[in-house]
C-alpha cells in the first residue's frame, strides 16, 4: 500500500517522519498522513513554488480535474488575462504614448514587447496589438477628446481669445498652431489647443484668415464670440490680424514675449557686447566638448565648495537663455578658471578660452540690467493666472528699472541706452487711450483690482477710460435685457397677443405710454449700471499680491455687469506662448525618428498631448 503511494512524485517534496506524519522538505511543517496525498496537494499548492515542471500524479479525488497540469501551473497559479483587462492595459499603452510623446511604433520594439511579457506574459501572447491597431485607437481617442473640446467650448458664455502661430517641422512641413483661453463660471483660466494645421500654401496675411476661420468653423465657434487674437510681430500675422479686425473687429495684441525679445537682442548688439556674448559662448561650448575639461571642472566645484551645475548654452531663439547663460558662468567663474589654468586640461599657448576681466565686468552689469526683463517674461509668460492686465504696470516697471541702473561701463551704458529706447519705440502707444479705438490692454488693467485706479495713466485718461468701462457696461446690460425678453419672447412667457376687441379698443396713448414705459425702465437700468461702475472704480485697490480672478468670484454678485465684462478681458493672455508650446510639442511628436509622420496624425497627436488631462 505505502509503495503504491510513494508512485506519486509529491513525494518528491515530503519525506515520512513517523507512521502517520510527513514533513515538507521545504518548510520542515509537519503534516497527518493517512494513506492519502491530498493533504500533501494541497500544501503545496498554497505554500509553495516548486521548481519542477514534472506532471504531479494526483489523488483519486482531483486526478480528473487537473491530470494534465504542470507542478509550477497547479502550484502557483499562472497569470491570467481577461478580455476586459487586456483593454485596460491597451488604453493604459495608447495613454502613456500620448502623454509622453512616444512614437506608435514603439509597441513593435523588441525591448517593449519584452517588458510588456514580464508585467503580463498572457496579455503579450494574446492581446498585446501591434501599430496599426494603436494608430486607429489614436483617432479614435483623438474624436472623442475632439468632441468634448467642442462639447466645453459650446457651453462658454463669455467671450474667447485665440493666440496664433506659424512653425516649420524637421520635415520641412509648415504648421499653423491656434489656442483658445477663457475663463470658466467658477473664474478658473482655461485653455484649449484647437488645431495644429498643416499648411500647403503661402503664408499671406489672405490665407492665415482663410485658415483662421476654418479652424473656428471647425469647432462651430462664431466670430462674434472672439475678443482678441495675440500674435508674434511677422509681417504676415501683423496683416491677418489687420483683416480679422477690420472683417470681425478682433482685437489685435503683440505679444509682449516677442517684443521683450526685440527690445534685448536690439540692446546687445553693441560690439563690445557682442564679442563677450561670443567668447562666453565659445567656453561654454569648449567645457560642452571636452570630457577632461567637464570632469575637472566638477572637481574645482568640489574643492572650492560651489554648486555642482553644469554650464548652459544660449539658443538664439530665447533671449533669456542668454540671461542664463551668463548667471551661470558667473556663478562659476573660479572654478572655471582655476580648471583653465591647469596644464592638463588647457596647452600652453591656448588659454585664449577664458574671459578677459573686462569681459567679466561686462557679463556683470549684463546680469544686472538683464535682470528685470528675465522677470518681466517669466511672469507675462504665465498661464494660469490673468497676464495682460499687468502689462502696462510691467512696461512702467521696465522703464523705470532700465532708467535707474547704475552701470559704469560703455558698453553698459550703450545696452540701457538701446533697452530704453527699444521700450519707447515698441511699447509707447500702451499707455496711450483712444475714445476711437478699444484698447483691451487698458480695460484689462482697469477690470483687474489691483489696477483699477490706473496710475500708469494721466488723470483725463482715467476719466475717459472709466467713461468707456461704463459705455461697456451699459451695451452688456442692454445686450442681457433684450437677451433675456427674446428667450422670455421663444418660452410664450411673453406679453399676451392682443385680440380684436383690444385693437379696437385701444387709444392714441396706449402705445405712447407703453414706449414711455419702456423709456423709462431702460434708463433705470442704465443708472443701476453706472452706479455699479462708480462703486467700482471708488473702491480701493486689492494688493498686488492677491488673485484678481478670486476677487471677482466672491465679489461677481456686487458687480455683475462689469464681471461679465471682466470674463471677456482678463483672459487675454499678454504673450502668444501656448501657440508656442504647442510646437514644442510638436517638435518632441517629430523628432528625427518620426519624421516621416503624416501632418494629419501630427495634428491629432499634438491635440491629444497637449489636450489630454484638460478635458
Amino acid at each position: 500500500m505505502a509503495t503504491r503511494q510513494r508512485n506519486s512524485k509529491v513525494w518528491e517534496h515530503f519525506d515520512q517522519t513517523k507512521e502517520k506524519n510527513v514533513q515538507c522538505k521545504i518548510c520542515k511543517m509537519e503534516l497527518a498522513f493517512h494513506g492519502s496525498t491530498t493533504a500533501m496537494h494541497e500544501h503545496l499548492k498554497r505554500k509553495h513554488v516548486v521548481a519542477s515542471n514534472d506532471e504531479v500524479v494526483q489523488s483519486p479525488r482531483t486526478a480528473k480535474k487537473i491530470r494534465s497540469s504542470s507542478m509550477d501551473d497547479f502550484v502557483t497559479k499562472p497569470t491570467t488575462c481577461t478580455p476586459r483587462q487586456a483593454d485596460v492595459l491597451t488604453e493604459s499603452i495608447l495613454n502613456m504614448l500620448v502623454t509622453d510623446m512616444r512614437p506608435l511604433s514603439m509597441v513593435d520594439d523588441q525591448g517593449f514587447k519584452e517588458m510588456i511579457k514580464q508585467f503580463n506574459p498572457d496579455y503579450h501572447d494574446n492581446y498585446l496589438p501591434g501599430r496599426s491597431h494603436f494608430t486607429k485607437l489614436m483617432e479614435k481617442k483623438y474624436d472623442a477628446t475632439f468632441e468634448k473640446v467642442k462639447q466645453t467650448l459650446g457651453g462658454v458664455k463669455g467671450f474667447f481669445t485665440l493666440t496664433a502661430d506659424v512653425w516649420t517641422s524637421r520635415a520641412t512641413e509648415a504648421y499653423l498652431g491656434v489656442s483658445c483661453h477663457f475663463l470658466s463660471e467658477d473664474w478658473k483660466m482655461k485653455s484649449f489647443i484647437l488645431d495644429t494645421m498643416p499648411l500647403e500654401e503661402r503664408h499671406t496675411g489672405a490665407n492665415i484668415v482663410t485658415w483662421m476661420e476654418e479652424v473656428l468653423t471647425k469647432f462651430e465657434i462664431l466670430p462674434a464670440k472672439i475678443k482678441a487674437v495675440v500674435h508674434d510681430s511677422g509681417s504676415n500675422m501683423v496683416a491677418a490680424m489687420r483683416l480679422l479686425e477690420e472683417k470681425h473687429g478682433w482685437a489685435s495684441i503683440r505679444c509682449a514675449g516677442h517684443t521683450l525679445q526685440l527690445i534685448v537682442n536690439t540692446a546687445l548688439k553693441d560690439t563690445t557686447i557682442s564679442r563677450a556674448l561670443g567668447a562666453a559662448r565659445q567656453l561654454v561650448e569648449h567645457f560642452k566638448r571636452s570630457e577632461l575639461a567637464s570632469t575637472r571642472l566638477k572637481m574645482k566645484q568640489e574643492q572650492m565648495n560651489v554648486k555642482k551645475n553644469t554650464l548652459i548654452q544660449d539658443v538664439s531663439t530665447r533671449w533669456n537663455s542668454t540671461f542664463h547663460m551668463i548667471e551661470r558662468l558667473l556663478e562659476q567663474r573660479w572654478p572655471l578658471t582655476a580648471t583653465l589654468s591647469d596644464p592638463e586640461v588647457t596647452p600652453r599657448g591656448k588659454h585664449y578660452f577664458d574671459l578677459k576681466p573686462d569681459q567679466w565686468a561686462l557679463l556683470e552689469e549684463l546680469k544686472q540690467g538683464l535682470a528685470p526683463f528675465e522677470t518681466a517674461t517669466v511672469y507675462l509668460s504665465g498661464q494660469q493666472y490673468t497676464t495682460v492686465s499687468g502689462l502696462p504696470q510691467v512696461v512702467k516697471g521696465l522703464t523705470r528699472a532700465v532708467h535707474q541702473s547704475q552701470l559704469e561701463t560703455s558698453s553698459g551704458k550703450s545696452f540701457i541706452a538701446s533697452a530704453e529706447k527699444g521700450i519707447k519705440q515698441r511699447w509707447g502707444s500702451i499707455c496711450i487711450f483712444s475714445a476711437d479705438k478699444e484698447n483691451p490692454v487698458i480695460l484689462a488693467a482697469a477690470l483687474d483690482p489691483r489696477y483699477r485706479k490706473l496710475k500708469f495713466l494721466a488723470p483725463e485718461d482715467v476719466i475717459r477710460v472709466q467713461g468707456t468701462v461704463e459705455v461697456l457696461a451699459v451695451k452688456e446690460a442692454n445686450a442681457g435685457t433684450h437677451e433675456h425678453a427674446k428667450v422670455q419672447t421663444d418660452n410664450g412667457s411673453g406679453r399676451t397677443e392682443k385680440t380684436a376687441l383690444d385693437n379696437l379698443l385701444e387709444s392714441d396713448t396706449d402705445s405712447q405710454g407703453d414706449n414711455e414705459e419702456a423709456a423709462s425702465k431702460e434708463d433705470q437700468d442704465v443708472q443701476v449700471v453706472r452706479s455699479e461702475v462708480q462703486l467700482y472704480f471708488k473702491e480701493a485697490t486689492v494688493s498686488k499680491k492677491d488673485d484678481p480672478l478670486k476677487w471677482w468670484s466672491e465679489n461677481e454678485g456686487r458687480f455683475p455687469t462689469l464681471s461679465k465684462l471682466a470674463k471677456s478681458f482678463l483672459c487675454i493672455p499678454a504673450t502668444s506662448t501656448p501657440s508656442e508650446r504647442i510646437f514644442s510639442t510638436a517638435g518632441n511628436i517629430c523628432s528625427q525618428k518620426r519624421a516621416s509622420l503624416s501632418a494629419e496624425h501630427v495634428e491629432k497627436l499634438t491635440f491629444l498631448a497637449m489636450n489630454n488631462n484638460l478635458v
